[in-house]
């Protein structure tokens, strides 16, 4: 941003525990499009005119911003580490076709899954996964809508979905899941993809394996989805969509934030757009501990595919432990990392909800009168990624827009209700612009909550303004 000065992007290495920085060369194509053509166009005598005064207006754009950024790449082949597995064609939800790719990178490793089933794949994701229920998280699935080879905007677009969500029910058909499912007591069967396809964008979406997997693996994906846009269409750059857990994933890619193992942002992204994405992280599972359990815990008839802030709770008077849907690593199982690297402690700026029974002890860990649990800073420490992101930032090169939704009001839930939020995730949360070098823009959808903003018809305009 013009008068901050950025420092040169960094790559997270996870087994550091750090940033490290590098270098970026410098190249006329980084600036941004308007950039571009106010150069071309200043030809003439003197001021800015010709070859001399384009490279005096570019090192004044570049001291003005006080950053280099990286040179946009070319179009890619496909990448080498993957393999096409299956192709699919006739898909429900109106999508074009689905392929599934294996990512041979040695890293990749077979992620647990909740063991009563209610992580399983579903649908026909079941079925695009080869029928395996439990799949492997080096694979995942990239969707094509009509139009993905032939709409008429250049950029093309990668959607991101959330978590225990899939591209089906998140961007196609939020109805698929049936009532409750989209946040409204009556669902569409249209969301932004056929927004976005509908009008001229060439869109695709990721799936992932695991519905709450490990974010640093999932983003090592989104970059394959990337590169295999780029390698389909010829282009340099995509733009990536990310909804709620799905920033997570974007973000880290495009901040290389990564796993030990893992490929660094090869500098493909122009903009980046979260819908309700915790970029200051979320505490809700842990200020709101009593009535998020009921939704989870089998014992009080909870089936939710959700991690929960304990690890014994008394329901009907029978006390039982589950270390399976612990947030942080507990009696063998890992089940959600991807939920503990979204979190961050709130408790400091609003309160903690003290109407919940064990409010305390929930929050701050410890025994309480019908539940035990380690309490959200051991979740933090377990591995949360709020704090890696924000030191690691969003290059100056990625244009970045956040939305938020407005309204406490997803049916079937206990909304969030100590500030303005969405229901799940804090207004002030989902447009933090921390680490984010150049941001674009930032809106507030007030009637929309965190499960309308894959189809709010505000939110899509919204999403199609800034992609245009």
């Amino acid at each position: 941003m013009v008068g901050h000065h950025i420092g040169a992007p960094g790559v997270w290495d996870a087994a550091m525990g750090r940033v490290r920085r590098r270098p970026y060369r410098v190249a006329y194509w980084s600036l941004g499009v308007e950039e571009r053509v106010r150069m071309r166009s200043s030809g003439g005598r003197g001021g800015l005119g010709g070859r001399r005064g384009v490279g005096r207006l570019l090192v004044g754009v570049l001291a003005l911003i006080g950053a280099v950024v990286p040179a946009v790449p070319a179009s890619a082949a496909v990448p080498a580490h993957l393999t096409l597995e299956a192709t699919y064609t006739g898909v429900a939800n109106g999508w074009d076709r689905v392929e599934r790719y294996l990512d041979t990178t040695p890293g990749f490793k077979q992620e647990q899954y909740p063991p009563d089933g209610r992580g399983n794949q579903d649908g026909q994701r079941l079925t695009f996964f080869g029928g395996v229920k439990q799949p492997y998280s080096g694979r995942f699935l990239l969707y094509s809508a009509p139009g993905w080879n032939t709409g008429a905007h250049q950029v093309p677009v990668l959607l991101v979905h959330g978590a225990n969500d899939n591209p089906d029910r998140a961007w196609a058909n939020p109805g698929e899941s049936g009532g409750y499912g989209c946040g409204s007591l009556s669902c569409p069967n249209t969301g932004l993809m056929q927004y976005l396809s509908g009008r001229g964008h060439r869109v695709f979406a990721i799936g992932f394996a695991h519905k709450q997997g490990d974010n640093l693996t999932q983003a090592q994906e989104v970059g394959d989805a990337v590169a295999l846009i780029r390698a389909k269409l010829g282009v340099p750059q995509v733009d990536v969509v990310g909804w709620s857990k799905g920033e997570m994933s974007a973000r880290s890619y495009v901040s290389s934030v990564k796993p030990s193992w893992g490929r660094p942002y090869a500098g493909d992204v122009r903009k980046l757009i979260t819908l309700g994405g915790p970029n200051g992280g979320y505490d809700y599972p842990f200020a709101h501990g009593w009535a998020h359990d009921f939704s989870i815990w089998p014992q009080c008839g909870g089936q939710v595919n959700a991690p929960a802030p304990h690890l014994r709770m008394t329901c009907y008077g029978t006390y039982t432990a589950h270390p399976e849907f612990s947030f942080a690593p507990s009696g063998g199982y890992d089940v959600y990392p991807g939920q503990r690297q979204m979190l961050a402690r709130w408790d400091s700026r609003v309160g903690i909800d003290q109407t919940q029974q064990d409010w305390y002890t929930t929050y701050y860990g410890g025994q309480g009168f019908y539940t035990e649990g380690g309490g959200i800073q051991a979740a933090i420490d377990a591995g949360s990624l709020i704090a890696p992101l924000h030191q690691a930032g969003v290059p100056a090169s990625v244009t970045a827009y956040l939305l938020a939704g407005g309204s406490p009001s997803v049916v079937g839930i206990f909304n969030e209700n100590r500030a303005p939020s969405d229901g799940v995730v804090f207004v002030a949360s989902a447009l933090d612009t921390t680490g984010i070098a150049t941001v674009g823009g930032t809106a507030l959808i007030t009637l929309a909550n965190h499960l309308q903003l894959g189809w709010d018809g505000a939110a899509s305009a919204q999403v199609a303004g800034w992609l245009n």
